[in-house]
Parts: C-alpha cells; sequence; structure tokens
C-alpha cells in the first residue's frame, strides 16, 4: 500500500505552473500582500515554511532578506534550488526544523501550506522555536470560514438573483482527501485538514505567539459575460477567499 502523503511533489511541474502564472491567486492577491506585510529588506532572517518551488523565497529574496526555505517535497526543492542559487533550501518537514538554530529568524512565512500539516501544534512548537523573540509570523490561509474542504461551494439562487458561498461544515476539525491537480482524475491524492480559526489562534497562543494582524483577501477573477456575470462578480468581492494572520512571538 502506498504511503499517505501530505506533499505536493507528486505534482511538482503542475504545482509550478500554477503558481508562476502571471494570473494565478498566487501571482495576483498573495505575493502583492505578503511583500507589503513582510517588508522584506536587506537586515532580515526570512524562514519559509512549505516554501513549495520558492516563489515566495525568491520574491523576499529579490528585496536581499537573507532567506531560507523548507518544504517536504523533494520535487518542489529540486525546482526551488534550479531557479535560484542564493537561497538555502532544505527538505524537511515542518514538524522538525531541528537543522536550523533556533531564535535566528525575524520572520517565519506559511503560505498556503499550513492547512496541509496535520500535526499543528507541533509545527507551532517548532516555528516557535525559530523565531527570535519579537519576530512575527505570517500565515495565508485558504479562508476556513469559507472554503472548507469537500463541505463548502458558490451557489446561485435563482429567485434572488444572488450567488452567496454554502458550508456545510465549519467548527468540526475535518482531514479530507484531496486530488492534488484537481483537473486529472488521476492525480495523486494529498490530505488537506481543515480548522475553525480558534483551532489556530490557540495553537499560536500555546507557543507564545500574539496575533497582531489579521486580514481577508478577495478574488480577482472576474466571470465571463452571462446572465450571472454580474451576482458572480459581486460575490467575490463579499466573500473573501483567503486569510491571513500575522502573529508576534512575545516570549
Amino acid at each position: 500500500m502506498k504511503k499517505e502523503t501530505t506533499s505536493w511533489g507528486g505534482v511538482s511541474g503542475w504545482y509550478d505552473d500554477v503558481v508562476e502564472n502571471a494570473d494565478s491567486y498566487q501571482q495576483k492577491i498573495i505575493l502583492p500582500n505578503l511583500i507589503r506585510i513582510v517588508e522584506p529588506k536587506k537586515t532580515m532572517s526570512i524562514l519559509d515554511v512549505g516554501c513549495g518551488t520558492g516563489v515566495f523565497s525568491r520574491a523576499f529574496s529579490e528585496k536581499d532578506a537573507r532567506v531560507v526555505g523548507i518544504d517536504l517535497g523533494k520535487e518542489l526543492i529540486d525546482i526551488a534550488k534550479e531557479k535560484s542559487k542564493n537561497i538555502q533550501y532544505f527538505i524537511a518537514s515542518a514538524e522538525d526544523l531541528s537543522i536550523l538554530k533556533n531564535d535566528s529568524f525575524d520572520v517565519v512565512t506559511i503560505v498556503l501550506a499550513l492547512q496541509n500539516m496535520k500535526f499543528l501544534d507541533k509545527v507551532m512548537g517548532e516555528v516557535s522555536k525559530k523565531m527570535k523573540k519579537g519576530g512575527r509570523l505570517v500565515v495565508v490561509l485558504n479562508h476556513p470560514a469559507f472554503r472548507v474542504p469537500q463541505m463548502s461551494d458558490w451557489y446561485f439562487d435563482e429567485r434572488l438573483k444572488i450567488q452567496y458561498r454554502k458550508v456545510a461544515k465549519y467548527m468540526s476539525e475535518i482531514e479530507v482527501p484531496i486530488l492534488m491537480n484537481p483537473s486529472n482524475k488521476n492525480s495523486e491524492k494529498t490530505y488537506s485538514f481543515h480548522r475553525p480559526l480558534q483551532v489556530y489562534v490557540k495553537s499560536f497562543a500555546k507557543n507564545n505567539l500574539c496575533v497582531t494582524k489579521l486580514e481577508e483577501w478577495v478574488s480577482h477573477k472576474q466571470s465571463q459575460a452571462g446572465p450571472r456575470k454580474s451576482a458572480e462578480d459581486k460575490a467575490r468581492k463579499e466573500i473573501p477567499m483567503f486569510m491571513c494572520l500575522e502573529c508576534k512571538k512575545i516570549g
């Protein structure tokens, strides 16, 4: 039996194409907001946890920050290393960051990756140890209130002519197998872990991380011309697809 994994290494080529696409959420929404919040600069040391093929690591490095990237997927790290020789990359689980020195990073980022990590408290404990006192953790998630794997979707109300989001579960913590490449039914599977917001905040607090900022980011996409275009475009501006949490290490 094939071992279960949360690595995205099995679809590394497809994944890299998605995040590098100029019209992707990563490029249009997440990257500019992340640069604004992190404010990478020459004096800053940044750890990018779950770095994938390094799209955000490279953006930080281009601002002269000292960057280290780690990911579970060897195939992803191989691509990341090919794209930049100025960044240290390691194949490692976020549950064990012993290869890195404690108290050594000004900022840790976890971008669209924490929801694929099973043991949240363990990850937060490791991340906190690597942060300097007063350092910041910046987490970007698929919005936990509106994007619950296989338990949420867009719906259209024909009577009211409005597009809305239907959520079947929120408070339950659930583990959901998902296709890595949703356009390919034969794609390898990974696992996504839905948690309500309070679970994240409690884990942060347990590990001396105090939430200092919360932002919700909407989609930039627009529907093609049609009878539902107006309602769909309005819904995208009202229902955020991403959440960003910034925490400060206080102990």
